[in-house]
């Protein structure tokens, strides 16, 4: 999971671009990155960090130019931590290309091994976002015969990417003196949408990865790019799309509404609000069949995602609301952290109790999601401590049992604590007194009330359902080798995450 911008505007877009940052922020804490044109020439600065620690006033004064893209990142599946893998990055043929990307390749060890053999180009890191760059400017060359480019031309690249790649991808991409490009893979698994702002010096035109970046800086969103469709602006603010594949289908990520977007979003034709309130709703159904409602004194949501699923099934249950946990702001997710002995001690660096809350009463948390039960476990705990007499779980998710191989870090089948143990076992782990998890068949549901039209999802880490359909036992288990290999020292079985080829930036 990434979060990726781009602008053609009428004037700097330095700064818009950093805000635009600030407002996708929750998608990616490892590394940001900003890439500037101006005519002909580039101008790029990223590193490590939050983008409000990557980005000093003379990095900013360095990006000049009306049109850019930008992108934070957190590293997933055999993706290093580096500054040298951080986003946006080049290449110098055939036209000059900027590219930011948000998902992952499936394909990206065969592609590699086709530039090298093949192609003759040359990959220097292990990102599949590099090796996509790279495609597309094969396809470029291809299409433009080396000449001067034009919409069609563009198009026609795409059209050559798409047979090319597999898994999922999100892409805004600038070619130098022409202008920025963006298309979305042909399953629509990863977030694109389309912006745009009427100015005194014409249309200015936004691409990114949730409607909140759009419309939190001003602009009228337009509506979601479709799955295997391109738009490109030129320098001059004329704008054109077409669609690039010849067959296409739309399975957004439902991992999104779940954890990932921010509820002020809409993708894809879904309130992500609502259809966190709308699990709330089957949540409180699924909660009736498993255990005596008169058992609960108060329901309590695990900030922040698990907040419109918790009011809601607290209405439903006719059961008092409460805020037990103050979130410190300040501290990142524990969901992307390396190890799992930072990723417990960040749960209580980041959460505190408030005792009164929880003193003498039956606690239901509701949590988004359980991926490998550390931090909620830890939060059993911290009820517990408060004074909590019995403390049940309820997931707004079903079991997370499979990994994610379409650009989220969800851990090896040994690191799930449901791949390997039932809910019962999983309940004992935790320490809870009740467990209860959403229905796979109602999470889908919940999203489909939002929005009729969608009728089928990537939700392949509940149902094991990859819908690229190239995702096979053997490239699992290839994929959870490289991630296995390097150790870090001071979380036993959990592993850095390793530089393997089938790497993913986004």
């Amino acid at each position: 999971m990434c979060g990726i911008v781009g602008v053609v505007a009428t004037s700097p877009v330095n700064q818009l671009l950093y805000d635009a940052l600030q407002l996708l922020q929750h998608r990616g804490q490892d590394a940001a990155g900003i890439s500037t044109a101006n005519g002909s020439m580039f101008h790029m600065y990223k590193g490590n960090g939050l983008a409000r620690d990557v980005f000093r006033t003379r990095n900013m004064r360095s990006l000049p130019g009306t049109s850019g893209i930008a992108q934070v990142r957190y590293p997933t599946a055999g993706s290093a931590s580096n500054a040298e893998e951080a986003q946006p990055f080049y290449v110098n043929a055939p036209f000059g290309l900027t590219l930011v990307h948000n998902g992952n390749l499936t394909n990206a060890a065969l592609l590699k091994d086709e530039m090298f053999r093949i192609d003759r180009r040359h990959i220097n890191t292990n990102s599949d976002s590099e090796v996509l760059l790279n495609v597309l400017a094969h396809e470029l060359q291809l299409s433009s015969e080396g000449l001067r480019l034009d919409p069609a031309a563009i198009f026609a690249a795409v059209s050559g990417v798409h047979r090319r790649l597999k898994g999922s991808y999100a892409v805004v991409a600038q070619i130098a003196g022409y202008g920025m490009l963006a298309f979305r893979d042909t399953f629509g698994i990863r977030p694109l949408c389309l912006g745009a702002l009427e100015t005194d010096g014409g249309t200015e035109y936004m691409v990114a990865s949730e409607s909140v970046a759009v419309e939190g800086l001003g602009f009228r969103f337009v509506r979601d790019i479709a799955p295997g469709e391109a738009v490109f602006v030129d320098l001059d603010g004329r704008f054109f799309s077409q669609q690039c594949a010849a067959k296409t289908s739309l399975n957004p990520c439902i991992f999104e509404y779940v954890y990932l977007a921010r509820p002020d979003s809409v993708i894809d034709g879904v309130s992500v609000y609502g259809a966190r309130l709308r699990l709330g709703e089957y949540l409180a159904a699924r909660v009736k069949t498993k255990m005596p409602v008169s058992d609960i004194d108060v329901v309590m949501p695990i900030p922040d995602s698990s907040r419109p699923a918790a009011m809601q099934l607290a209405s439903k249950l006719d059961l008092p609301y409460r805020e037990g946990f103050i979130k410190n702001r300040y501290i990142g997710r524990t969901f992307i952290m390396p190890g799992q002995a930072v990723r417990k001690k960040s749960v209580r660096q980041k959460l505190n109790t408030v005792a009164v809350e929880f003193k003498g009463k039956n606690v239901l948390l509701v949590d988004d999601s359980i991926v490998r039960g550390t931090t909620i476990q830890e939060i059993v705990s911290m009820a517990r401590e408060a004074g909590a007499r019995k403390v049940f779980v309820a997931s707004s998710a079903p079991p997370v049992r499979f990994p994610n191989v379409y650009g989220i870090d969800m851990p090896t089948r040994a690191e799930l604590i449901a791949a390997s143990k039932s809910e019962e076992a999983i309940r004992v782990e935790i320490g809870a007194d009740a467990l209860i998890y959403q229905d796979i068949d109602d999470l889908k549901q919940a999203v489909r009330d939002c929005n009729p039209a969608l009728t089928r999802f990537e939700a392949s880490c509940f149902d094991g359902d990859y819908i690229t359909g190239d995702v096979t036992a053997a490239y699992l288990d290839h994929v959870e080798q490289a991630r296995m290999a390097p150790k870090v020292a001071d979380e036993g079985p959990r592993n850095q995450l390793s530089l393997a080829i089938e790497s993913a930036d986004a």
